[in-house]
């Protein structure tokens, strides 16, 4: 038999060690959500050798980076409910702005919220929803008041036509007019003024950003921080430091200007939004040394951006915050820069909808890149898994995949393809066609029919990038085997929802 001193021994040694557990717990990780406009994987790590990113590329060198990474929807206000919500566009129907996802889904927990749920303190800074174009922010997913500031700023007159309204600051800034948007003048698509870089919204972003962390390590309560910086997202308004870091004759035009052979022209969108600013023009072709002066601000942007993300990552480290930190950088979608002849996003290509993902703390790989696939609505449940949360259960439908068994072996993957859509008008049956797409390791196939459609002949899609990296050519005719294969896959989706069709947003 066990003697009395024994067992009182093991007891306190079993009760010691039982405690470990709990204590781990009760300090679970922070969370630190850095969200980016319009930013796709251009930058250093990513491979580009133009890019001067060096604050992104330190965060890549610490975590784990995603080199095969897409959005669900590639324009920012639905891909941000893709992220919010962990919910495909297809499954509930928010394709378009100015419609209220709690209008869908009234009892839906968003991502910050769940965390607030779970005792974090859940704080936004910046654009974290797309709040402008009848959208709103998310009172019930935080803590605290959320911080906000302008996407579309400018500091000269001269951008403004001399100080007038413009309809993207009217559309950013849910303003009402006397008149429609449409018909307010055109600011101007960049600025290159000799300013710091709190003149410009986003250095506010990172000043208050810092404001925020400093708070919280002041308090015992772990933090779910939200950042939401503005540039890349047009205007290029960026301090003219970070234009004269390029010089625009080196920087590269697309390699592939021409639209896809054989691809619906549908499909394609050309110079949307873009031409929402001056001196644009209201369509193609854009003259080369407009084009030169639009990738200029691109790449400006990106550096003004990776200068913040730089100073928050900076005072994460001083306040001795980073080793208990989950860091996420994500882009809302990707962008096109002349490629196909298109501008911006908007499309089902490659370009619209690649988008990076670098993971970096506790429970994380260093130093280490990834081929294994992603997608926006992986985030919640990755997110949650990192801070050992209960596996969200929505109301909503929670719809990704944990990837934490590639943030712990990036040799890894939880799946073998990603799934995206995009809805698009035909011009020539005066509908509204929805692309639904599958995009493997090497392959997307891309499915156009009309809502609602049955018994429709779909227009298909399909792009080797092994063997055609460029999307030179629409292949769906030439290899059936693919086609029916990818189509397998893509009909085990549900039938995609149709838009929602309910009041605009308040």
């Amino acid at each position: 038999m066990i003697s009395l001193r024994l067992y009182t021994r093991l007891t306190v040694l079993v009760l010691a060690a039982s405690c470990v557990i709990p204590a781990f717990r009760a300090a679970p990780p922070n969370i630190l959500l850095v969200c980016v406009d319009d930013l796709k994987p251009l930058t250093g790590s990513y491979g580009d050798p133009i890019a001067r990113t060096p604050n992104i590329d330190r965060l890549a060198a610490r975590g784990v980076q995603f080199d095969r990474g897409y959005c669900n929807q590639a324009v920012c206000g639905p891909s941000r409910y893709n992220l919010m919500l962990g919910t495909r566009s297809t499954t509930s129907g928010l394709y378009q702005f100015g419609r209220d996802f709690r209008a869908v889904y009234p009892n839906a927990v968003t991502l910050p919220q769940y965390f607030k749920q779970h005792g974090y303190r859940a704080e936004s800074v910046g654009k974290i929803f797309h709040v402008g174009h009848g959208n709103y922010d998310d009172a019930a997913s935080w803590s605290v008041p959320s911080f906000k500031d302008r996407v579309v700023e400018y500091l000269l007159p001269e951008s403004t036509s001399g100080g007038k309204l413009t309809r993207e600051e009217a559309y950013f800034g849910n303003i009402k007019t006397s008149v429609p948007h449409f018909e307010l003048p055109r600011g101007a698509a960049w600025e290159k003024v000799d300013v710091p870089d709190n003149a410009y919204a986003d250095g506010r972003v990172a000043t208050e950003s810092i404001r925020r962390l400093q708070e919280a390590k002041r308090s015992r309560q772990p933090f779910f921080l939200a950042v939401g910086f503005a540039r890349p997202h047009l205007p290029f308004t960026v301090p003219r430091k970070y234009w004269d870091l390029y010089d625009p004759a080196k920087l590269p035009l697309a390699s592939n200007p021409n639209p896809p052979a054989g691809a619906p022209p549908y499909a394609l969108k050309k110079i949307g939004e873009l031409n929402q600013y001056e001196p644009v023009p209201d369509r193609t072709p854009v003259a080369e040394d407009l084009q030169r002066t639009l990738i200029h601000g691109y790449y400006a942007g990106v550096s003004y951006v990776d200068a913040q993300i730089g100073r928050v990552l900076d005072e994460l480290d001083a306040l001795g915050l980073a080793d208990r930190t989950v860091v996420l950088l994500w882009g809302d979608n990707g962008y096109s820069l002349g490629t196909h002849g298109d501008w911006t996003k908007h499309t089902n290509y490659e370009d619209s909808n690649r988008i990076p993902y670098i993971f970096a703390g506790p429970g994380i790989a260093r130093g280490a890149r990834t081929a294994a696939l992603i997608e926006t609505v992986d985030i919640y449940p990755t997110l949650c898994a990192l801070a050992e949360l209960p596996a969200p259960a929505g109301p909503q439908p929670i719809e990704g995949l944990s990837q934490m068994p590639v943030l712990r072996d990036p040799k890894a993957a939880v799946k073998d393809h990603v799934y995206h859509a995009f809805p698009r008008r035909r011009p020539d049956r005066n509908q509204e066609w929805l692309g639904r797409a599958i995009r493997t390791e090497r392959h997307r196939y891309v499915e156009w029919l009309p809502f609602g459609a049955t018994g429709e002949k779909p227009d298909l899609e399909l792009y080797d990038y092994v063997a055609d990296p460029l999307e030179s050519k629409n292949l769906a005719a030439e290899q059936p085997e693919i086609v029916a294969r990818l189509r397998t896959v893509l009909a085990k989706y549900p039938r995609p929802a149709p838009p929602v069709k309910l009041p605009r947003a308040r």
